[in-house]
């Protein structure tokens, strides 16, 4: 009897998510908790135009840090994160510190993001305790997670589409009561830029 020898393969990697998937989730990526939850503690604080200041700045700062991200990528593509970018042009031990940062900020991020959402929910159902909120959203991000590559594309998908409307939505309403369209509302106008911009000279003088 001859000998039967077997070759066991490395089953390869399949690129499940498609170019759809991939877009929206890179702009529902962009849009954070922090629009909808702590946005409006920021505009009242620091007024409209502070607020879109601030903004700004940290876009230009994100984007130039991305474009550079970007010709990193294209220099030396790499099946890793950008942690190895920093292993390889800085040194090992950076390298290192910058993807367990990355991890531990994305660990803090969950935690941030279930917080967020038993504040949300808690103010629809306030009689419900909050750690429930929390944990049914943990299972809720675990399963997504859990189950294939491309059930995740399509629910990361849906998700980013919702957000995306949903600003579309904001956008358009705000528009209206600033114009003054809803009946029985009082077109808000340039009033709030005004009144901030007295307010934060008023602080500047003291």
């Amino acid at each position: 009897m001859g000998s039967k020898t077997k070759t066991t393969e490395a089953p390869a990697l399949r690129r499940e998510l498609k170019a759809r998937h991939l877009t929206m989730i890179a702009i529902g990526g962009s849009i954070g908790t922090g629009l909808f939850v702590a946005s409006g503690a920021t505009i009242s604080q620091a007024g409209p135009g502070g607020a879109l200041f601030s903004y700004i700045l940290i876009g230009l700062m994100v984007y130039f840090l991305m474009t550079s991200l970007g010709e990193l990528a294209a220099y030396m593509p790499v099946s890793g994160s950008f942690a190895t970018y920093g292993q390889n042009y800085v040194e090992e031990g950076f390298g290192f510190a910058l993807g367990w940062n990355y991890w531990y900020n994305w660990a803090v991020t969950i935690a941030v993001d279930l917080v967020a959402a038993q504040l949300v929910m808690g103010w629809w159902f306030p009689d419900t305790p909050g750690w429930i909120w929390s944990a049914l959203f943990l299972c809720v991000i675990f399963l997504l997670n859990y189950i294939s590559v491309r059930g995740f594309g399509e629910a990361e998908y849906w998700f980013s589409l919702i957000k995306v409307a949903t600003v579309i939505i904001f956008i358009i309403v705000g528009v209206a009561m600033i114009i003054g369209i809803f009946k029985g509302v009082e077109p808000v106008g340039w009033s709030n830029w005004t009144t901030a911009m007295r307010l934060s000279l008023a602080v500047l003088r003291q």
